[in-house]
């Protein structure tokens, strides 16, 4: 199935560079990185690692880490960046791991590019050793709803507001910038956590962060009118 990852590859590549976009670097990472750090795990997983950045910053900390990904592009570059690193071609809805064989399984904004995310879901807690920890960064659903639309904008440019629409619909969508043109799912946010809930995971945290102090401003102002990621940590009991 064409969903443009491959076609995206180098543009995405260049595009995350070392540090990652705005939204990781500013955003994310300064809530994801201790939340994943935070009970010392010994083996992690990263469904959909993309190439591989996430994966490098765990290694950092002396954890064995294992990335899979359904683009030849991304693993290839992922391998590249990490010649001793363990990257699996290969989707989350079928993962290729036995049962409880990680401590820690990461989704980072993947959740929006898997067309069958409840068995992905599924997939995950299965993999999970029991106390393991599932977490997500994901687009929030007001974000994915329009994202094909964008911001409304006055006659001069300026950005009005985001809009809302067809919110419960779930649908998939082509998104484009910056050189990348990928198809993105969007689903409520009630159809996450019945998915969720349904896996026997346990809830233990649940953030919408706002970009870091240090985050330039002319980008970071539009991430403080709305909040565009939630991220969540759920536990196997």
């Amino acid at each position: 199935m064409n969903n443009g990852w491959q076609a995206s590859a180098k543009a995405w590549i260049a595009d995350m560079g070392d540090q990652g976009d705005f939204g990781r670097r500013y955003v994310l990472d300064p809530v994801m990185i201790p939340r994943a750090l935070a009970k010392s795990p010994g083996r992690a997983l990263d469904v959909g690692c993309g190439e591989g950045r996430f994966c490098r910053i765990l290694k950092q900390s002396g954890i064995e880490v294992t990335g899979i990904d359904p683009t030849p592009g991304l693993v290839a570059q992922a391998r590249l960046r990490d010649s001793d690193g363990l990257y699996v071609q290969g989707v989350g809805e079928r993962l290729p791991f036995a049962d409880k064989t990680f401590d820690l399984v990461v989704s980072y904004l993947s959740l929006i590019d898997i067309p069958d995310f409840q068995a992905a879901i599924q997939e995950m807690a299965r993999v999970l050793n029991p106390g393991g920890s599932l977490l997500i960064a994901n687009l929030n659903g007001f974000n994915s709803a329009c994202a094909d639309t964008g911001w409304v904008k006055g006659w001069t440019g300026d950005r009005l507001h985001y809009p809302i629409d067809h919110y419960l619909t779930e649908r998939s969508m082509w998104i484009a910038y910056r050189g990348i043109r990928i198809k993105n799912h969007h689903r409520p946010m009630s159809a996450y956590m019945r998915a969720l809930l349904g896996s026997g995971l346990h809830v233990v945290y649940f953030d919408e962060p706002r970009p870091t102090g240090d985050a330039p401003d002319a980008t970071a102002a539009n991430y403080r009118r709305v909040p565009w990621f939630h991220v969540m940590e759920w536990v196997k009991p």
